[in-house]
């Protein structure tokens, strides 16, 4: 007897996410496209309507407030990032065997993650430290654009911009993509998130974390450790700073796709995939991850072309195209486990709304 993704699947399958060791809290929103399917569940100390940091899905919020200004004239893909930064702020942020690529980068390779420039976050320095390590142990510090830059001069690049092929997930891209919608509109980056998106969309519960006494988002784990990273998450907010719950997560990502933002055969250009390896495997667009099934599993798994965006912390996005179906949600983890457990659940529900089980 197969199973119909019904409120009692859905509760079963996000309950199964919670192991109470590294796994604590999870939540997911499934809607169809034509109205007929609106279900949340949640589980472990969460519950539907809890607030979650969305971590890097915030890139998805950034792709739509680019192509918003691109679609106003204010903003073209093909622009040198260095027209934005008096000075040579940017001088010597990409050098490749002795080269400064950093002139021809444009904010094509910037959302594209095709500009070669290292990713602050997980990017290895010579002394062999990642920010990413002294993170996720706990050590709490602001991470300005200033120092981002900095510790990025020190890290090799990995290809010249816009290298046939070739594509690396990089923070740092989109801290410089916040700077330059701040010099375009004359606002801080979580203003432009509040008029253009936000307040666009009625969302009373999703904001830009700024306040670092604010203990409203649900409580992040690594591994089996609890983290709490205030003075972080409020210096990165173009990266992935902003805090919301499965429903309004769920009201944007539907925006996205329908043509609330900008028109929607729009999407079609932001399929020029790349494939990025680490942390992860995905595929990489415009501003648009595109969920990656290995060849060898697609029997197995064949759910068809799934769009939107991971984050850190195991939150998500995604639209399933093919069965029209979105989901939203998180597990709370910045470990791996979070990852694995928040994808096999959006495949068996996916695989669920086609019956396929």
């Amino acid at each position: 007897m197969k199973r119909i993704l019904d409120e009692a699947f859905l509760q079963d399958t996000v309950s199964s996410m919670i192991d109470m060791k590294e796994i604590h809290s999870a939540v997911i929103r499934v809607e169809s496209g034509d109205g007929s399917l609106a279900l949340t569940a949640a589980a472990g100390d969460m519950i539907n309507d809890d607030r979650y940091f969305i971590a890097s899905v915030t890139k998805l919020y950034v792709t739509a407030v680019v192509l918003i200004l691109k679609r106003e004239g204010q903003l073209s893909l093909d622009s040198r990032i260095t027209s934005y930064f008096p000075g040579g702020m940017l001088s010597g942020l990409h050098v490749l065997d002795g080269v400064d690529y950093t002139d021809e980068i444009t904010v094509k390779h910037l959302i594209s993650n095709t500009s070669g420039i290292p990713d602050y976050f997980f990017g290895k320095t010579a002394s062999g430290k990642k920010a990413a390590t002294e993170l996720l142990e706990g050590k709490d510090e602001a991470w300005p654009l200033e120092r981002i830059l900095d510790t990025v001069r020190k890290i090799k690049p990995r290809f010249k911009p816009g290298h046939t092929g070739k594509a690396l997930y990089s923070d740092t891209n989109y801290e410089l993509l916040g700077a330059i919608i701040e010099k375009i509109t004359g606002s801080p980056i979580d203003m432009v998130f509040k008029e253009l998106i936000f307040d666009r969309l009625g969302l009373n519960d999703t904001y830009c974390f700024k306040d670092e006494s604010d203990e409203t988002p649900a409580q992040l784990y690594y591994k089996t450790s609890t983290v709490r990273l205030p003075k972080y998450m409020a210096s990165v907010t173009a990266e992935g700073g902003i805090v919301s719950t499965a429903q309004e997560c769920m009201r944007f990502l539907r925006a996205f796709f329908s043509g609330e933002f900008f028109p929607a055969e729009e999407i079609k250009d932001l399929k020029q995939w790349n494939m990025i390896f680490g942390p992860g495997l995905f595929l990489y667009g415009i501003g648009i991850e595109k969920f990656y099934i290995p060849f060898f599993m697609k029997p197995l798994f064949p759910i068809g072309e799934t769009l939107g965006f991971w984050g850190q912390t195991s939150a998500f996005a995604w639209y399933n195209t093919e069965n029209d179906i979105y989901l939203t949600g998180t597990a709370n983890q910045l470990g791996g486990r979070g990852h694995r457990l928040a994808g096999n659940a959006i495949m068996k529900i996916i695989k669920a709304k086609a019956g396929q089980i």
